[in-house]
C-alpha cells in the first residue's frame, strides 16, 4: 500500500459514511451498493452500449450532467479523456464522486449546477453525457434546448426512463385543427406527467415514449446517430430544425 492511500476498511467506513450510494462503484474491491434493485448498476447498462463510445478518447473534453455518484465520468476518465467535469445538484451526490475518483486516482472536476445552468460554463465539450436527467426535470425540453445552446460540441450521449409503447408512428409534418386520431395513437409522441411520486420519487415529473424522446431530440437539434440498447441514444450536434431558440439565460450578460 502507498503511503497515503487508505486500506480497505477505511475506504468501506468512508462507503458507509457517505451512503445511501445510487451507484454501484467498486472502490478497490468495496462495493457502494451491493444490493442495488437493478443489480450491478450502472455498470450492467453500461456494458450493453460501451462500444459506442471510443476506447481511446485522448484530447477530448466530456461533460456528465447529472454525474450522481461519477461512474460515467470515471470510465471517460479511464478512456483517456483530457478534461472531465461532472455536474449534479445533490450535494451527497458529488461527495460521493470525489471520494469515488480520489479512491481510483482519476483527475476530475466536480461542481454543483444544475442542467438549466450549463450556459454559465462558456465552454463546448467533445462529449455531453446526459443520461438519467430527463425524467428527472420540471422543463426537460428547456434542458436539451439550453445543453444544444451552451455546451454541446459534437456528441451527446442520452438516456432516459421509457414507458408505453416502442412503436414509432410516421408523423405528418402538419395536421390541420380538426384532425385528432394521431393523438390516440400508442406510436405518437406522449410525455407522461407525474403530479406526485413514481417509484416513490417525487423528483419522478415526466416519463416519455420512445417516439417523444426521438422527437424531442431532433427538435432541440440532436440527429439520433445510435440507438444502442433501449433507453440509450448517441446524438450529434445539428443546426435546431426551428430557429427559435432557448430564453433563458441570455446570451449576453444584462440583455
Amino acid at each position: 500500500m502507498t503511503r497515503g492511500a487508505l486500506s480497505r476498511e477505511e475506504i468501506r467506513q468512508r462507503v458507509d459514511a457517505l451512503g445511501p450510494w445510487f451507484h454501484n462503484l467498486d472502490l478497490k474491491g468495496v462495493p457502494t451498493a451491493p444490493s442495488h434493485f437493478l443489480g450491478d448498476y450502472p455498470r450492467v447498462k453500461w456494458q450493453r452500449f460501451s462500444g459506442i463510445i471510443p476506447d481511446r478518447l485522448e484530447g477530448k473534453t466530456v461533460l456528465d450532467i447529472g454525474c450522481n455518484a461519477g461512474f460515467y465520468a470515471m470510465e471517460m476518465k479511464r478512456r483517456g479523456a483530457e478534461r472531465v467535469l461532472g455536474l449534479d445538484t445533490d450535494e451527497e451526490y458529488l461527495a460521493q464522486a470525489r471520494f469515488a475518483a480520489e479512491v481510483n486516482g482519476l483527475r476530475i472536476e466536480f461542481r454543483k449546477m444544475s442542467a438549466y445552468d450549463v450556459g454559465q460554463l462558456r465552454e463546448k465539450f467533445d462529449l455531453v453525457i446526459f443520461m438519467g436527467v430527463l425524467y428527472h426535470l420540471r422543463h426537460p425540453l428547456l434542458a436539451l434546448d439550453l445543453i444544444h445552446e451552451h455546451v454541446a460540441g459534437d456528441l451527446l450521449l442520452f438516456q432516459s426512463m421509457l414507458r408505453g409503447d416502442s412503436h414509432v408512428d410516421a408523423i405528418e409534418k402538419n395536421y390541420d385543427f380538426w384532425t385528432t386520431e394521431q393523438f390516440d395513437s400508442s406510436g405518437y409522441p406522449k410525455l407522461h406527467f407525474i403530479e406526485h411520486k413514481y417509484a416513490d420519487d417525487p423528483t419522478n415529473w415526466w416519463v416519455p415514449n420512445r417516439a417523444c424522446v426521438e422527437a424531442m431530440l431532433r427538435s432541440a437539434g440532436f440527429a439520433i446517430a445510435a440507438h444502442p440498447e433501449e433507453e440509450v441514444y448517441l446524438c450529434r450536434h445539428t443546426v435546431r430544425p426551428q430557429a427559435d431558440g432557448p430564453v433563458y439565460p441570455s446570451r449576453e450578460a444584462g440583455r
